[in-house]
């Protein structure tokens, strides 16, 4: 522990900064280089090659990651997808983001970003870029003010709703506000794969606005359950490797004339269909890498891969059987590190140095200043440090803490400062319940909880936690949403 640590602690308070002008010698001026954010599904921090992975390959990944520079402590901004997401478009963890949790609207969609709240997306256009998202969206219902194509996307195409995008098979996808209705699929046939049609138009997008500053944000629905894939060579390939248990899906899980939309398909060959899916974002990575390189604009294109939070156990899926988690503890919804950490490979070609891997801290709620530190667009408010000296080989500054909060499963919350990390479980029927206490630097794993032998840094954690939340009307503490994504 380091010296200054409990004077630190104890003076540490509500921190929300502006973002400064651009630090980094190796880019002088602004510059407008195209921006590629890829966002996997449920990916844990475990599902790559590069990573740990040895049940199955992901070269593509792993030759981005080898041209560039890969992160072994970045975090996502929550630990399910909607709070995740907000976290990332704003720059603000979830004590202060609008949505922190995954609050479902009827029929179609999720709790709607405010027309306040100031995007990635939007800071972007204002600086000059293009916008697509391509994916899935989960931040506002079709027509409300949290639309994407309210919040800065000049182009959106994929699903508007986090619970539609459970299928793989749907009958329409969003293109803006209009419905585009699949070939051959109506909720009982099975013909048009939404995230390859999906890929085409990343892929179409990229190809169009060559001549111009393009921001392409890319969050694949892949792996999430429902684990389904097309009869192709990829899953043939899988088929037979592994062992399996079939998945059998409740009542109206499979497509037909009584399907819940919201629910996952059955499954005779989960792991083999895993791997195939993982294997699909490879390949989605590769093509995307090829057409930049096709176009001329590997130099001047920065790509980002990551996660949006932990692997997923739902429809099937085996993370303990892929050691999805890379060996530390946790899963999607919980705050441990297995719960939180994710991949995030960085590539930009002749600015970045080749192979690199660095253990900078960083977090979602960074990606924000650090685009505006490598544009020059004024971020505004953010929790975020630019991770930018980082991926330039200068002085980078580091976070004071880490905060999250999860408002499913009782409420939760952890705070990260230095090699400490605290949890507090069942926030919602006991606000200033115990902590536990985590020294990640001897017990990376989380096995050992620490808070009995150190009850000043227990209570300073309290209070940091007290203080890096502002309070919201529509997510407190002991709320239940939607557990499926």
């Amino acid at each position: 522990m380091k010296n200054s640590f409990y004077l630190f602690a104890v003076l540490l308070a509500l921190a929300i900064s502006g973002c400064k002008s651009k630090s980094g010698s190796r880019i002088d001026e602004k510059t407008t280089p195209n921006i590629i954010y890829i966002l996997a599904d449920d990916l844990g921090y475990g599902d790559l090659a590069c990573y740990g992975q040895e049940k199955f390959a992901t070269p593509h990944l792993d030759q981005l990651a080898s041209e560039g520079i890969r992160f072994t402590r970045h975090y996502s901004g929550c630990t399910v997808c909607a709070p995740s997401r907000s976290v990332l478009l704003t720059g603000l963890h979830t004590g202060h983001t609008p949505i922190r949790g995954n609050q479902e609207v009827q029929p179609e969609g999720q709790e709607a970003l405010p027309a306040s709240a100031i995007t990635l997306a939007e800071r972007l256009k204002e600086a000059g870029y293009l916008t697509g998202a391509f994916g899935k969206w989960g931040l506002g219902y079709p027509g409300s003010e949290g639309d994407p194509v309210n919040q800065g996307f000049d182009h959106f195409f994929g699903y508007n709703c986090q619970r539609y995008a459970h299928r793989y098979y749907p009958e329409y996808l969003w293109e803006n506000t209009e419905k585009v209705y699949l070939e051959g699929n109506d909720w009982s046939s099975t013909k048009t794969y939404a995230p390859d049609l999906i890929q085409q138009r990343t892929i179409d997008f990229i190809r169009e606005h060559r001549d111009t500053s393009f921001f392409a944000y890319v969050p694949i629905v892949i792996p999430h359950a429902e684990l389904i894939v097309p009869d192709d060579d990829i899953y043939q390939f899988y088929l037979g490797r592994f062992s399996e248990t079939p998945f059998v899906g409740r009542p109206g899980a499979d497509y037909g004339p009584d399907m819940n939309i919201s629910m996952y398909c059955s499954q005779a060959n989960p792991h083999a269909t895993f791997a195939a899916m993982v294997h699909r974002i490879d390949q989605y990575v590769g093509e995307i890498v090829q057409v930049v390189e096709e176009l001329g604009l590997t130099s001047n294109t920065i790509i980002i891969f990551t996660s949006d939070n932990g692997p997923h156990q739902e429809g099937g899926a085996d993370p303990r059987f892929f050691n999805s988690s890379g060996g530390l503890r946790g899963l999607k919804r919980d705050l441990y590190e297995g719960g939180l950490r994710v991949p995030m490979i960085v590539s930009w070609p002749g600015s970045i140095d080749k192979g690199l891997v660095s253990d900078h801290i960083s977090a979602f709620w960074d990606v924000l200043p650090t685009l505006a530190d490598l544009t020059g667009f004024e971020c505004g408010e953010t929790d975020g440090i630019s991770f930018l000296p980082e991926l330039l080989g200068e002085e980078q500054k580091e976070h004071r803490n880490l905060y999250w909060e999860f408002h499913e499963m009782g409420g939760r919350q952890a705070i990260l400062c230095d090699e400490w990390k605290a949890v507090r479980l069942n926030v919602g029927k006991d606000p200033d319940g115990p902590l536990e206490l985590y020294n990640l630097e001897s017990d990376p794993f989380e096995e050992k909880n620490v808070a009995e032998a150190h009850p000043g840094l227990v209570d300073s954690f309290a209070r940091m936690m007290e203080e890096e939340r502002a309070p919201s009307l529509k997510f407190n503490f002991g709320m239940e949403t939607l557990s499926g994504e």
